[in-house]
């Protein structure tokens, strides 16, 4: 009987560990600047914003505005905000994060 029950424990561990556990995906730069180039390069070219030039996608602008992360640069290409579009339903959630990776990377280098 315990070793029922102690097989029953076991199992339901495993299936939720299994169910709950999902190896990170690592978002590709280099693929987050092709799709940048056709999607957001005629308002953010070399970093710029021709629409609110203030929020520019350089390091400090994205500091300043509390979007130097992935997850604040993943929720605003997500959802759009002011005159931004939102790319959900354009691009695919790994898109997006392709992009996230790719407006950081080049925030680090300066847009160089």
């Amino acid at each position: 009987m315990l070793l029922k029950t102690l097989l029953s424990v076991l199992s339901l561990a495993i299936a939720f560990f299994s169910l709950t556990t999902h190896p990170a995906l690592a978002a590709d730069p280099a693929g987050g600047a092709k799709i940048f180039g056709a999607n957001c390069a005629a308002c953010h070219t070399g970093g710029r914003n021709v629409v609110m030039a203030s929020k520019t996608l350089q390091k400090d602008a994205l500091e300043k505005y509390g979007m130097d992360s992935m997850e604040a640069i993943v929720q605003q290409v997500t959802n759009g905000k002011n005159t931004m579009p939102a790319f959900k339903g354009r691009l695919s959630a790994n898109q997006i994060e392709d992009v996230a990776a790719y407006v950081l990377e080049q925030a680090e280098k300066g847009w160089s």
